[in-house]
């Protein structure tokens, strides 16, 4: 006969009556909770006024939104219900259950001073020896936004469908003003047809005006780099003494173009190409970590699809914690990165660049991957040397850090921390969302690394 454990459901406690107990010692629930009652919330704290019913106190709220962004629970609702249905955030709670409002509150109010807290967070793990910066990988992901790439409207599509409303607006106030409306179908409400599209109009003229907005930015932009392309022509052909072949670089056109777009649920978000083909209404999510620990040492979340121009925000904010972290000596990324500006930015920095100057080859000779180039030339510019750098042991051998660092951390903060969306909406909440996603990884890689 089988014999079974019975399940007994009627004990009187079915926790011990200690919350301590709830859960073994090198939980990751503890953890967060010891790390984050080592934080100064100081900050935090002083914005209470101390008025009305009693708030549930920062280091709770903020332990509890960390560890469901590193098990993988974002909406405040379901963090809620949670307090409820795991020990881990009971744990955390210390029984209590915030509601969802509070928590939501929390979450927007504080973006700001997440950046201070991510940063306490690196001392930390510097004190625990454990981070020691050195080599830096830097990498972009795209992440989606809290909107549907279906709500964008393109400038050349508002411009049709302003005609067609402008259209129906007159024909509807043409019917009101008819004494005999007979032949109106039945159910229909005017009033009510003539808001809806002018609602519409109004939106739509300020979608227009936001396109517009950031079509004179991109004239300005551009503008800027015709320039600068039409100096460095001239510099050249003055220097040689002869006309430069080719086509010269073409000036840029002001004004809207009819596939400009913007979104009217996350304006400021934008569509973008994604790996594989297809686009999806996004922001370009950037991380640097360290090489040697995996720890996110400077987050940033862009608009722009590509990451040429993400270096020099990189730069100034890895600069701001050096003092406190260490040196950094290495910037390691891909060829997404590689521009002159941005070798002579990292120079600048006394960083020393390793950037990927076009795409490697998946299946190399093994004769090239077991020799050294040829001497460098005289003259070489910062590309060129930066290139023969990379075809050495030793750069290939720092860089390959690159493929072993920054790209797992992303993997692992989609695929296991389950994290591909925003759940706020505009630049500056994702970028504070962004933080506290690094800040959840980063404990959960601290757990990992911290001494025994």
């Amino acid at each position: 006969m089988a014999k079974f454990i019975v399940a007994d459901r009627k004990t009187d406690y079915l926790l011990p009556p200690s919350v301590d107990d709830w859960l073994n010692q090198d939980h990751l629930a503890r953890f967060i909770v010891d790390v984050i009652d080592q934080l100064d919330l100081s900050r935090l704290i002083q914005q209470y006024a101390g008025r009305g019913s009693k708030a549930y106190h920062p280091a709770t709220l903020l332990g509890i939104l960390v560890y469901g962004y590193a098990t993988g629970v974002f909406s405040s609702r379901r963090l809620e219900q949670a307090t409820y249905d795991s020990v881990a955030f009971r744990f955390i709670a210390a029984n209590l259950h915030p509601d969802h409002d509070s928590l939501a509150a929390f979450r927007r109010r504080f973006l700001d001073e997440l950046s201070d807290l991510f940063l306490q967070i690196l001392e930390m793990a510097k004190e625990m020896k454990v981070l020691k910066v050195g080599n830096i990988c830097l990498d972009g992901t795209k992440m989606e936004a809290n909107a549907s790439r279906h709500t964008a409207l393109s400038h050349g599509h508002i411009e049709k469908l302003e005609v067609q409303l402008k259209a129906e607006v007159q024909e509807l106030l043409a019917l009101a003003e008819k004494a005999d409306q007979a032949d109106l179908p039945t159910g229909v409400d005017l009033p009510e047809e003539l808001k809806r599209r002018e609602d519409r109009l109004a939106a739509m003229a300020a979608a227009k005006a936001t396109i517009a907005a950031r079509a004179k930015e991109r004239y300005q932009r551009e503008k800027a780099e015709y320039e600068e392309k039409i100096a460095r022509r001239a510099a050249k052909e003055k220097a040689t003494g002869k006309k430069l072949g080719g086509k010269p670089p073409k000036p840029p056109e002001p004004g809207a173009r009819a596939s400009d777009q913007v979104n009217l649920t996350d304006e400021e978000s934008r569509i973008m190409p994604v790996a594989g083909g297809g686009f999806k209404q996004a922001y370009n999510a950037q991380a640097a970590a360290d090489a040697a620990t995996m720890l996110i040492v400077a987050t940033g979340v862009s608009q722009a699809p590509n990451d040429k121009e993400q270096v020099e925000p990189m730069l100034a904010t890895l600069k701001a914690p050096a003092g406190v972290l260490g040196t950094v000596e290495c910037l390691i990324a891909d060829s997404g990165y590689c521009s002159e500006k941005n070798i002579k930015a990292c120079q600048a920095a006394d960083i020393d660049p390793l950037i990927a100057v076009a795409r490697d080859e998946h299946h190399p000779g093994w004769r090239e991957r077991h020799s050294e180039p040829a001497s460098l030339p005289e003259g070489a510019t910062p590309v060129q040397a930066m290139s023969h750098r990379l075809k050495t042991k030793e750069g290939r051998a720092r860089y390959a850090l690159r493929k072993q660092t920054i790209e797992p951390v992303f993997g692992i903060i989609k695929s296991v921390m389950g994290f591909r969306r925003f759940s706020l909406r505009g630049l500056k909440k994702v970028t504070g969302e962004w933080t506290l996603v690094c800040m959840a990884w980063n404990l959960k890689r601290l757990a990992v690394l911290r001494p025994q």
